[in-house]
């Protein structure tokens, strides 16, 4: 596969003279931006010959004044075209990728890529490292004795010929513009804003050549999206800037008030995906990779087959093994475990109708399976272990948590931020939450 670099450069608006200011200016007075403008700042910051002080102001003036449906499309555009695009028409294969928005237990893209190419769908999966609460596909499948992430654009064409899915780190010639705002508006507050949230996802999404792509939007506490009608504004926003650019988009807003699943943590999240793939695991990380492989395998038109029947013939396993060893793994490989543990009881009797998944992701994270910094080293082993769900009957004594680190200092901090993070009720009671998939968003 021959990556092909600018496709969607328009090399007239290079030579144009403008001046940064002005443009800044225009945005701050809440004008709209010209394609050619939108061009020029975001090759010209790629280059280095724009100041970062510079796009940082422009983007504050894009948080606080937005971005119409045409302007974050031309941003968009001029994103991928600072970079390579790959390109995966020569498969014989139809292509569908899935990227979540981020949360808590979130080890969906495990079970799901071998799953959907199972199917007859290959799916070239661009995955990242966790930062913070949420965690990182890398990190999880990095705790497989010998996986690594980094392939070239050849491999990635060979592995999804042969194998049919491929999760890796996406390179660094693949939307180079992105890769210097995403860290400059880290440290200037310019985080915040749908327009560049939706353009950083969208530019790489597009940039990596699927043909139809499945969004998971997550909405609540452990989510970066706190109410559905912001989850809703977002997906709708990455919708349709796939669907003008040619790929076929959907996006399925899910609840992320509570964990997904029943760990929290690296080897503990691939050693739940395995129950998964092997026709068991907790239902709702069953109905969720179910879900989302139904829409991939629609978006891709096959809707010939039932993904279901892939996890009852270990016909999804199969394809998990054959990924992972393609990529140096050892499949059959003990998972890490963590040296020490740390069981949390229920204070008393219930119904448990609260467990927040922002403070069990930030307990993870403390107990090592995050990182604050992109250079931190995580631990496989360390996690959260849950032992009731929201509407589970609980009884004093019994387990509710199980925390595991190898360092067990970490105890203490992690103890603290799960205090008033979960709510036993009496029982009868049932929990407020909302559906797994609350929504589906499509193009209009």
């Amino acid at each position: 596969m021959a990556p092909t670099s600018g496709l969607l450069r328009d090399d007239r608006h290079m030579n144009a003279a403008f001046d940064a200011v002005d443009i800044i200016r225009a945005k701050r007075d809440d004008h709209e931006l010209t394609d050619p403008q939108i061009d020029w700042m975001i090759q010209a910051y790629t280059d280095g010959r724009l100041a970062e002080e510079q796009m940082a102001a422009l983007a504050m003036a894009i948080v606080l004044r937005g971005m119409n449906r045409r302007e974050i499309a031309r941003w968009t555009h001029a994103m991928i075209a600072s970079g390579e695009r790959l390109d995966f028409s020569g498969l014989s294969r139809p292509t569908a990728d899935k990227h979540s928005t981020g949360g808590v237990g979130d080890k969906i893209t495990l079970p799901l890529a071998p799953l959907v190419a199972a199917c007859g769908v290959a799916v070239p999966q661009l995955s990242g490292r966790g930062l913070g609460h949420t965690g990182g596909t890398l990190d999880k499948l990095e705790s497989i004795s010998g996986w690594r992430p980094e392939l070239s654009p050849e491999q990635m064409l060979r592995q999804l010929d042969d194998v049919g899915a491929v999760i890796c780190a996406a390179g660094a010639d693949l939307v180079p513009a992105d890769r210097k705002l995403y860290a400059l508006r880290d440290v200037t507050g310019t985080v915040e804003s749908v327009a560049l949230i939706a353009s950083s996802i969208m530019s790489k999404k597009i940039a990596e050549g699927t043909g139809a792509l499945v969004l998971d939007v997550k909405v609540g506490s452990g989510a970066f999206m706190k109410t559905v009608e912001d989850a809703r504004v977002l997906a709708r926003t990455m919708v349709d800037l796939g669907t003008d650019a040619g790929v076929h988009t959907v996006a399925l807003l899910t609840n992320m008030q509570t964990p997904l699943g029943l760990t929290v943590g690296n080897a503990l999240e691939v050693r739940e995906s395995l129950e998964v793939l092997a026709g068991g695991g907790p239902p709702d990380v069953v109905e969720l990779t179910l879900a989302l492989a139904r829409e991939m395998l629609a978006a891709a038109g096959r809707t010939d087959i039932d993904p279901a029947d892939r996890l009852r013939d270990g016909g999804a396993m199969d394809v998990w093994r054959r990924m992972i060893a393609a990529q140096g793994g050892d499949p059959h490989a003990e998972l890490p475990r963590a040296r020490e543990k740390h069981v949390l009881l229920a204070p008393a009797d219930g119904v448990l109708t609260q467990l927040d998944a922002m403070a069990v992701g930030v307990a993870a994270w403390r107990l090592g399976a995050g990182r604050a910094r992109k250079e931190d080293v995580v631990q496989a082993g360390a996690g959260v272990e849950i032992h009731a769900k929201p509407g589970a009957v609980v009884r004093g004594g019994e387990p509710l948590m199980t925390l595991h680190t190898d360092t067990p200092e970490r105890f203490d901090r992690a103890l603290d931020v799960l205090q008033g993070s979960y709510f036993i009720a009496a029982e009868g009671s049932r929990p407020d939450l909302l559906p797994l998939v609350v929504e589906r968003v499509a193009a209009h």
